[in-house]
C-alpha cells in the first residue's frame, strides 16, 4: 500500500472495513443481485459504523476525516464483486448527501443529512433525463413557481436508487428561456404526490435499484430549494469532479480485484504439465495490465490529494474517469479469458466484473462527451471554475 498518501490510521480503517464487508454484506449479495434490492437493515449498520459520515461535519454525526478514507471505502466496496452494491451506497454518500451538505440549509441538513448519516433516510441524485443524456442543460423537467411552491413536472432516468430511497435531489428548469442558467436543484420526499418510479431491467449492477421516475405536478415546498435559484447547474457540474474521481477509483479498484483473482486462478489451473502463470504469453500480458492498473492508481490518488487540498480537479477528474474506466474494462475482458471457459461461468466472479464493469465509460457522463470536454479545456483553453 502506497505511504504518500496512507497513514497506519487508514490502514486500520481499512482492515475494519474489510472485516465488516466480509462479515456483514458478503453473505447476503447472492440474494441481493438475484432480487435487485438491498435490505434495508444493512444502510443502519453502514451507518453505525460510522462509514456515511466519513467525510461529513461532525455537528450533522461525521466524522470530518480526509479523502483517504473515503478512497479506502470506494476500493474495498469493489472487491466484493457486487457494482450494483457498492454503486447503491456511494450514490447515497457522494451524489444525494453531498448536494445536501453543499447547497441544503440548516433545517434541510438536519432533516435529511443526519438521517442519511445514520442509515435511516436513503436518497438519489435525479438529473439525467430519457431524452437528455449527457446533456444535463438540454433536460426539460420544469419547476414553475406558484405561491409558496413550485409545480415539478418532467421525468428522470437511469438514477440509482430511484426506486426504494426515500428522498430525491432533483433538478429542474425553473425559467426555461434562461438555458442552463434556468436551471435549479430541489430536495423531494418519496411520498409526494406525483412521484412515481418505475424500476429497469440492467445489464450489471443487478443489486442496485435503478429507475425511471416521472414527476406529475409534484408541489414542492419553496423551503425544498437548495441553493439558489437559476444555480442549479453551477452545483451540478462543481460535483462532477467528485463523481467523476469515485468513477475512476472505482475503475482502478475492480482491475486490481480482477487481476488479484486472475493470478490466484492461473497459480492454480495447470495446462501442460505446469500452471498457467508460467506461460510467458500471459505473463507479458499481466504484465502490461498491471502497469495500466498502477498507472490509474497512481494518477487517481493524486487528483484525490488535490481534491482533498481543496483544489478543483474537473479536469484531472475527468481524465481519471476517461482513462481509468477504459483500462479496468480492458484488464477484466482480458481476466475472463485467462479463465478460459470458466471465465464465462456465473459461478466465477469474473462474467459479473465485466457486466459491471461495462457501465464505466457510461455512467456519470459518457467517454464521448468526457473527451470533448477535456478538448475544450486543452484545445479551446475553457476554463471552468467552481460555483461557490
Amino acid at each position: 500500500m502506497n505511504n504518500m498518501y496512507f497513514t497506519e490510521e487508514h490502514h486500520l480503517f481499512r482492515k475494519s472495513l474489510q472485516d465488516f464487508l466480509q462479515k456483514e454484506v458478503v453473505p447476503h449479495v447472492e440474494k441481493w443481485e438475484k432480487t435487485g434490492t438491498i435490505d434495508r437493515f444493512i444502510w443502519r449498520k453502514f451507518g453505525d459504523m460510522g462509514f456515511f459520515g466519513i467525510n461529513y461535519p461532525e455537528a450533522y454525526g461525521g466524522l470530518n476525516l480526509d479523502l483517504f478514507y473515503t478512497v479506502i471505502l470506494l476500493e474495498e466496496l469493489q472487491k466484493i464483486n457486487s457494482g450494483g452494491f457498492a454503486a447503491a451506497i456511494w450514490a447515497h454518500v457522494y451524489l444525494a448527501m453531498t448536494h445536501i451538505n453543499a447547497e441544503g440549509d440548516e433545517t434541510i441538513k438536519q432533516n435529511y443529512l443526519v438521517p442519511s448519516i445514520t442509515g435511516d433516510k436513503i436518497g438519489c441524485l435525479c438529473i439525467t433525463e430519457p431524452f437528455g443524456g449527457s446533456d444535463v442543460a438540454g433536460m426539460r423537467t420544469t419547476a414553475v413557481k406558484n405561491g409558496d411552491h413550485y409545480i415539478m413536472n418532467g421525468s428522470k432516468t437511469f438514477i440509482t436508487n430511484g426506486v426504494y430511497s426515500d428522498y430525491l435531489i432533483v433538478t429542474a428548469k425553473t425559467n426555461p428561456e434562461l438555458g442552463n442558467k434556468g436551471l435549479s436543484i430541489f430536495l423531494l420526499d418519496r411520498d409526494m404526490d406525483g412521484v412515481s418510479a418505475t424500476k429497469l431491467n440492467k445489464l450489471g449492477w443487478r443489486a442496485s435499484d435503478t429507475g425511471e421516475i416521472a414527476f406529475s405536478d409534484v408541489k414542492v415546498p419553496v423551503g425544498n430549494l437548495m441553493g439558489e435559484e437559476g444555480k442549479g447547474f453551477s452545483y451540478v457540474m462543481q460535483h462532477f469532479a467528485l463523481e467523476r474521481l469515485i468513477m475512476g477509483i472505482n475503475a482502478h479498484a475492480r482491475a486490481e480485484f480482477a487481476l488479484e483473482y486472475a493470478l490466484q486462478y492461473m497459480s492454480e489451473r495447470q495446462a501442460f504439465g505446469k500452471t498457467i502463470d508460467k506461460f510467458q504469453a500471459l505473463r507479458h500480458t499481466i504484465a502490461d495490465l498491471y502497469t495500466d492498473m498502477e498507472m490509474c492508481k497512481e494518477f487517481n490518488y493524486s487528483v484525490a490529494y488535490r481534491l482533498n487540498k481543496g483544489q478543483y480537479v474537473v479536469k484531472e477528474a475527468t481524465m481519471s474517469k476517461l482513462r481509468s474506466t477504459k483500462m479496468a474494462d480492458e484488464v477484466i475482458y482480458q481476466c475472463l479469458q485467462f479463465l478460459g471457459g470458466y471465465g464465462y461461468m456465473e459461478d466465477y466472479p469474473m462474467a459479473r466484473l465485466l457486466r459491471d464493469s461495462r457501465l464505466g465509460p457510461i455512467g456519470g457522463g459518457t467517454s464521448e462527451i468526457l473527451r470533448e470536454i477535456l478538448a475544450k479545456i486543452i484545445i479551446d483553453k475553457k476554463e471552468y471554475k467552481p460555483a461557490t
